[in-house]
């Protein structure tokens, strides 16, 4: 499984969707206490539950991890976990994905300058202050510090997002077979 991690506009959504539209490496699904947006798809963009089932989940630890964004519940649940599956997360999400055991794990850091973030949140549409703010933000909760159980780093400002999908791929593949090649030893 390959987990993808980076502050925000590092390329991690994009790189997501290339790698299932490139690979087939699906994104798992998470579920969440937010309202539908128009045109999502309860089951295909998210599981939508309300906050009550989402509490009990958590009781009946259903989950991997999960955090509070907006005032809503986002999580990965651990019946998501499959090879050739990809998640998105924060640091938080990365430990503990990468706590858990018999599983291939594969996490990778998606890096990009704040300059070059800032720009990407407002060409793709994003309010300035709220740009300012989650550059802001990130800078504590996505310090390097914080991400030490990544198995890679990719700086996606080299890279077209192209490039950036087809190095992951193949860091995943690499890991994957010597992951394989570790438990035939023994």
């Amino acid at each position: 499984m390959i987990v993808l991690v980076g502050a925000s506009a590092s390329g991690k959504t994009e790189v997501a969707k290339l790698l299932a539209q490139k690979y087939g490496i699906k994104k798992i699904i998470t579920t969440t206490t937010r309202k539908k947006r128009q045109g999502e798809v309860d089951g295909k963009d998210y599981f939508f539950i309300s906050p009550d089932l989402f509490k009990k989940m958590i009781k009946e630890d259903l989950f991997v991890e999960y955090t509070i964004y907006n005032g809503n519940y986002y999580g990965s649940r651990k019946d998501q976990i499959e090879d050739d599956k990809c998640v998105v997360v924060d640091p938080k999400g990365l430990n503990a994905y990468k706590k858990i055991k018999n599983k291939n794990i594969f996490a990778i850091v998606l890096l990009a300058s704040e300059k070059t973030r800032y720009e990407r949140m407002i060409s793709r549409g994003d309010k300035i202050e709220d740009a300012k703010e989650r550059i802001f933000k990130d800078k504590q909760e996505f310090s390097m510090s914080k991400l030490t159980n990544a198995d890679g780093i990719v700086n996606t400002e080299n890279h077209t997002i192209e490039e950036v999908c087809d190095i992951v791929y193949k860091l995943y593949l690499e890991f994957k077979r010597s992951s394989a090649s570790l438990s035939i030893v023994k």
